[in-house]
């Protein structure tokens, strides 16, 4: 028999918002795998630290910070192999992801390499859209309106493109590119509908209007804004 990969979405950043699910796995796990990115601590780690049991095998999957796919994909495949190894021997592997594991979630590429010889089970998690939307006491969505999610490296003309043809939008991985969404929204005279939120759930995170945010913005950060006229406007 081999063993189960679990990949569990452990949420934005607090530890309480894990899933009971995913807590359940956690603390029972053999081992546990989780991506850092180009050396530093463990994210995903972080927020389930005080679960994961003190025997637990730790494989640790280093992504280089790369605008190239081929170092970060050679690390999934790294990672992928450790992890098969362990599942070949009969023992469960739970993968932490930080927020969903489908929802740009690192897991999904352990998912393509590993679905096909193994049992995989996916745990949903809190994702950082939701996280933001509550922190800043912003519905996203009413009634029949769309929601559009864009990344923060768009192209500024088809960041324009996207925001001025939807009606309420999350723009993700806001970063170094904050200035750039700024001047865009600024420009499609939307800035008095946007709020900034960074590291949401956490003691340190920020919300506050597009108008009022700092000058540099960490990868954990989102932009919310809304253009529908539902009442609760």
């Amino acid at each position: 028999m081999t063993g189960v990969l679990y990949g569990v979405g452990v949420g934005p950043g607090a530890a309480d918002l894990i899933t009971l699910r995913a807590a359940r796995l956690i603390a029972g796990a053999q081992v546990v795998a989780y991506p850092t990115l180009a050396g530093a601590a463990s994210f995903a780690r972080a927020i389930a630290a005080d679960m994961i049991p003190a025997g637990a095998v730790e494989i640790v999957m280093d992504v280089p910070m790369s605008v190239e796919r081929d170092p970060a994909q050679a690390a999934y495949d790294a990672g992928a192999a450790q992890i098969a190894t362990h599942l070949d021997a009969g023992r469960d592997v739970v993968c932490l992801c930080e927020g969903d594991p489908f929802f740009y979630g690192s897991f999904m590429y352990l998912f393509a390499r590993l679905s096909g010889r193994f049992r995989v089970e996916v745990v949903p998690g809190v994702t950082s859209i939701t996280a933001c939307a509550a922190v800043a006491g912003r519905p996203l969505v009413a009634r029949n309106e769309r929601l559009t999610v864009l990344p923060g490296p768009l192209p500024e003309a088809e960041l324009r493109d996207r925001i001025a043809g939807a009606e309420s939008v999350v723009i993700m991985k806001v970063g170094r590119h904050l200035g750039k969404i700024r001047a865009v929204i600024a420009d499609l005279g939307l800035t008095d509908r946007a709020v900034y939120v960074e590291r949401a759930s956490l003691p340190e995170q920020v919300v506050c209007p597009l108008v009022k945010a700092p000058d540099a913005a960490p990868y954990f950060s989102m932009i919310l804004l809304t253009k529908g006229a539902d009442p609760w406007l």
